[in-house]
Formats: structure tokens, sequence, C-alpha cells
């Protein structure tokens, strides 16, 4: 009984290192650009505070680890490794808005990173749902939130 626990705790300090990399990460690119070239852009009147957006995605990160590990708990299936894949799938997304809005200066290609992030998000919110309700409903706020930057992306296309 203690290994299987601890095998799980070291699965689940994985899945929230691996989920925090990605933040810290994106976090590296991200920062030395606001007070430069992102302070220049031109913003609609609902962007939040700067000051907002490190306490939100560094909540949503362990929320996102969170979920995964109780999926990652579950008794192994094809449906939980697709989920599992999909996951990852939508984080490596995740990861890859950062360095191309801020990195590359490109907001029109994050945009379209961000609208594959919001499809294979959705698609994991539904296949973790038909799993475990819980690990499901950790990722609606995440949901919320994407679809919110979605429309900040779209809005700093449309006004830049």
């Amino acid at each position: 009984m203690l290994q299987g626990s601890i095998a799980e705790n070291d699965r689940q300090r994985s899945w929230l290192a691996l989920t925090v990399a990605v933040g810290y990460v994106g976090s590296l690119v991200t920062l030395p650009k606001i007070p430069t070239w992102y302070a220049g852009l031109v913003k609609p009147s609902f962007t939040p505070p700067n000051a907002v957006f490190g306490p939100v995605w560094t909540f949503l990160y362990v929320v996102m680890a969170m979920a995964v590990w109780r999926i990652g708990a579950a008794a192994d299936r094809p449906a939980r490794r697709r989920a599992i894949g999909v996951f990852v799938l939508q984080l490596a997304l995740n990861a890859a808005w950062s360095p191309v809005f801020f990195g590359l200066q490109a907001p029109s290609l994050a945009l379209l990173v961000i609208v594959l992030l919001l499809a294979a998000l959705a698609a994991t919110l539904v296949m973790f749902w038909r799993l475990d309700r819980i690990a499901g409903w950790l990722l609606v706020p995440y949901l919320a939130w994407v679809c919110y930057a979605t429309a900040l992306n779209v809005a700093i296309v449309v006004l830049n």
C-alpha cells in the first residue's frame, strides 16, 4: 500500500511540475515584452490589469495538474490514455501561445494557436468529464479563461 501511495504522489508531483513548468517558460518569454512591445499595442477596454494574469494563470496551472492527476489515477483503459494524450496536446498548444504572441510578436499567428488550444481544451474537458466529473469541473475555469483570452487576442488583432 505504501509503494502505491509513493508512486501516486510522484505522479501527482510530475503533473504539477509539468504544468507549472509550462507556465514558467511562458512567463520567461512574456514578462520582458509587457513593458515594451505589449505596452505599445492598442488593447480593448475589457483588458484586465497586467497584475491579474500571473495569479490567474498560476491558479489555472494548479487546477490543470489536479485534473490530469485525477485522470492519471483512474483505471488504465483506452479512454484514459486518449484523454491524457489530448490533455498533453492542449498543454503543448498552451506552451506555444506565449512564444508566438510575445516572442514572435505575432498576434495573428497566436490567434490560430489559441483557437486550436480552445478546441483541444474543450475536447479534454469532455473526455475528462466522462471519466471523472471532478476532473471535468476542474477544467471549467481554464476553459472560461481561454475563451476570454481568445476574445482579447481577437480584439488585439483587430485593433492593431
